[in-house]
C-alpha cells in the first residue's frame, strides 16, 4: 500500500506531495460545469476581464479536491477508510488557469477511535501552493485510517 497506516502517522510530520499540478481551462470548466456552478467568474473570459482580478478564476472547490488529491498517493491509499470531515477550508488567494499547484501536508492531530478500535483517526492540514509559492488553499481534514495488520 502506498498510504501510511495509523501507526506511521505522528503529529508534526509534513509530507511534501510531487508532482504538481497545473491547472488547465478544461478542468476548471468542466468542474464548472459538473457541479452546475453558474459563475461567470469561472466561466465567462469577457464577464471576467471586468472583474477584480481581470480574468477567469478557477473554482475553488476544484482547487481545494485537487490539493487533497495530490496528497492520496502519500498518505492514504489503500489505508484509509474514509473522510469524516474537513474544516477551516481556507483560499487567500485566488488559482487562475495556467496556475501550476504544489501540495503539502502536515499531521495535525492523530487519536484512537472510541467506537471502533480497529481503526484510528487522523487530521491533516493540506496546504496549496502556486508556482510562486503562495498559499492557496489550506484546510482541514479528518480521516478514518487503517491501522497495520496484525
Amino acid at each position: 500500500m502506498a498510504g501510511k497506516y495509523f501507526e506511521e502517522l505522528s503529529v508534526g510530520l509534513v509530507v511534501q506531495h510531487q508532482p504538481g499540478r497545473t491547472v488547465t481551462e478544461t478542468d476548471n470548466l468542466l468542474f464548472t460545469a459538473l457541479t452546475m456552478n453558474l459563475q461567470p467568474l469561472h466561466l465567462d473570459a469577457e464577464f471576467s476581464k471586468g472583474a477584480e482580478f481581470g480574468q477567469r478564476l478557477v473554482n475553488s472547490i476544484f482547487t481545494l479536491g485537487l490539493v487533497v488529491g495530490l496528497s492520496v498517493g502519500d498518505l492514504t491509499l489503500g489505508t484509509t477508510v474514509g473522510n469524516l470531515g474537513f474544516e477551516k477550508v481556507e483560499f487567500p488567494r485566488p488559482v487562475f488557469i495556467g496556475d501550476t499547484i504544489y501540495a503539502e501536508t502536515e499531521v495535525v492531530e492523530v487519536r484512537e477511535s472510541r467506537s471502533r478500535p480497529q481503526w484510528g483517526i487522523a487530521t491533516f492540514e493540506h496546504r496549496g501552493r502556486n508556482q510562486r509559492g503562495e498559499i492557496v488553499v489550506r484546510a482541514r481534514r479528518a480521516a478514518m485510517m487503517r491501522r497495520k495488520p496484525a
